[in-house]
């Protein structure tokens, strides 16, 4: 099966709106992803194990994104990029949404729902709502930064390759009272104390970043940009361990003028 084939494959189980036989399909390409036998190259070994790590709902969730994304789709010459962008992202959204309903991962309601089952919220941002789970967390994490899921899923995808001791797993997906498109994860507890902005610095180096600009926390390799790594985000637990519990990281593609080189491939290929 070639790249083509493979995408054809995904977009045809999208449009039969997830038979049994669909469901059987996706999940025995998950398999294949996650044992390696699959091989998406958007990603290199270390994200695809990364990816992996958030749980099968990711992997299914990201191929799914992924058939939209490099769908030959046609757009009016009059909307902007931004609007193309939107058009984009909100297949991908009703590509997940239609899936996670048929195998019992969507809430509606998200809000309502998590302080129904988990209790307090205790920490909101510009990305992400946070729920106290007790040993873990559980993240309700919206599209504000990403436009599209696709971005969302894989700031989840590289957040598990550096910093797997506070991997993100995905346990589901919904909507908020809005209607605004809400990815759901769980994420391991760790208490600890804020360290100070030289020792993140001097951490991120060590990691191979260079820091790009001080005014938003922004580190750089020529492949990666990551932001908003402020003293709230990083921790150390009683241990002396560094922890990295939240950070804007996504591919530095050309796109975001930050010196990156990065591009986005949709090739597949199977090991046999």
């Amino acid at each position: 099966m070639d790249t083509t084939d493979f995408w054809a494959s995904i977009t045809s189980i999208i449009d039969a709106d997830f038979t049994p036989e669909g469901l059987l399909s996706l999940d025995s390409y998950a398999a294949d992803f996650i044992s390696g036998r699959l091989v998406y190259q958007r990603f290199s070994p270390q994200q695809q194990y990364g990816c992996s790590a958030g749980g099968n709902a990711n992997v299914i969730a990201t191929l799914l994104a992924g058939a939209e994304d490099c769908a030959n789709r046609t757009y009016p010459p009059t909307l902007s990029d931004y609007q193309r962008e939107r058009q984009r992202g909100a297949k991908q959204e009703e590509a997940i949404e239609k899936w996670a309903k048929v195998v019992g991962l969507w809430t509606e309601h998200v809000e309502d729902q998590l302080s129904q089952t988990l209790g307090d919220l205790i920490a909101q941002g510009g990305e992400a709502e946070v729920y106290d789970h007790g040993s873990t967390l559980i993240k309700s994490i919206g599209l504000d930064y990403f436009i599209q899921p696709v971005f969302a899923l894989d700031r989840i995808t590289l957040h598990n390759t550096f910093f797997p001791e506070t991997a993100l797993k995905v346990i589901g997906f919904g909507r908020n009272q809005k209607g605004e498109f809400k990815i759901l994860a769980e994420q391991p507890f760790i208490c600890g104390e804020p360290i100070s902005e030289p020792e993140i610095e001097e951490f991120m180096r060590q990691m191979g970043f260079e820091l790009k600009n001080p005014r938003n926390w922004t580190y750089v390799t020529p492949e990666i940009y990551l932001s908003d790594l402020h003293d709230e985000n990083v921790i150390r637990s009683s241990s002396g361990t560094i922890f990295v519990v939240d950070c804007d990281i996504r591919f530095n593609t050309p796109e975001l003028r930050q010196g990156g080189i990065r591009t986005l491939s949709n090739h597949v290929r199977f090991i046999n």
